[in-house]
């Protein structure tokens, strides 16, 4: 695997953030239906869903193994890139031949709208809709919609834990929306405060550091960055009550900004008597399965993922 410090990068400010957007692009570049179709082995829809009073509508990318029958669990998908970047087709082609096809999964992924244009609660308000809106039409998308995980990678983690956040709060308050049966959350964006040890000292290093991260989520929250009262909806490390989660899995680098702060979430999961399972990869920087794909570690982080996957898959069947 790379070693972090040959990784440089140039740091994210507010004013390279359209130069920035314009090289995530061409790095990532985004697969058309027929490319994530793979000659026929994943049905692939796009579908434009009501986003809430006074928003404009939700893109959904629905994807699942062509041959399965049957309704099918569901992992409702966000994808990363600091909630400015980044957007739901790039992420699928890994999804779908890593989990979708061998574990007979059905796929969601989250065109959400981008900060700064879009601000929180924008974002969240998207993934919200389009998870409500999803549980509503499982039946018509085969999917069982009591056998849904809501996950993402690191902004998308992010929200992804927002949204379970959100979700445990209206079911317990007016008895709304679908229970999900897990989270999933690589290396999720969590905590604006940005105060923790790995935070300080990563800055500078790596392909994605403690400064970046904070135009990040300066761009995200506008004059709510960093104030005393922040919704943990905004930022879920935020939360004081972490209890009643769906069972969780988080997985982070040693060597990389988010560290502390996935450790904390896991640990006050665990605290408030939930089911969480952590990973923290030695020697991993922020990425670093995009950048050796084919690395031991790698392979080790992508097969525990899976293997938490099926789990919470099988266990939701019983």
């Amino acid at each position: 695997m790379a070693a972090l410090g040959d990784l440089t990068a140039e740091r994210l400010t507010p004013g390279n953030l359209g130069a920035q957007r314009e090289r995530d692009a061409a790095s990532r570049p985004r697969p058309t239906v027929a490319e994530l179709r793979a000659d026929g082995r994943f049905a692939v829809e796009e579908l434009s869903v009501p986003g809430g009073e006074g928003r404009p509508d939700v893109t959904l990318v629905h994807a699942r193994p062509a041959d399965a029958t049957g309704p099918l669990p569901a992992l409702y998908y966000m994808h990363g890139g600091g909630m400015i970047m980044g957007n739901a087709w790039s992420v699928l082609p890994k999804i779908l031949r890593d989990w979708s096809g061998p574990l007979g999964l059905a796929v969601v992924s989250v065109e959400y709208r981008l900060a700064p244009e879009t601000p929180y609660p924008g974002p969240l308000e998207d993934c919200h809709a389009g998870l409500v809106w999803t549980a509503e039409h499982a039946d018509e998308l085969g999917i069982d919609g009591e056998r849904v995980i809501i996950g993402g990678k690191s902004a998308g983690g992010g929200l992804a834990a927002a949204l379970t956040l959100l979700n445990r709060d209206l079911n317990r308050e007016r008895g709304e929306g679908p229970v999900p049966v897990g989270q999933l959350l690589q290396c999720p964006m969590l905590d604006d405060r940005l105060d923790t040890p790995s935070a300080h000292r990563m800055a500078g290093i790596g392909l994605w550091d403690r400064s970046s991260t904070a135009v990040a989520w300066q761009a995200y929250l506008g004059e709510r960055y960093g104030t005393a009262d922040l919704s943990p909806y905004a930022a879920p490390a935020r939360a004081t009550d972490l209890s009643g989660l769906p069972p969780t899995y988080i997985d982070v680098g040693s060597a990389e900004t988010f560290r502390d702060e996935n450790v904390a979430y896991a640990h006050a999961i665990w605290q408030a008597g939930g089911d969480a399972e952590l990973h923290v990869w030695p020697g991993a920087f922020h990425g670093f399965d995009s950048v050796a794909p084919a690395a031991a570690l790698t392979r080790a982080a992508r097969h525990a993922r899976t293997q938490w996957l099926s789990r919470t898959v099988e266990r939701s069947r019983r």
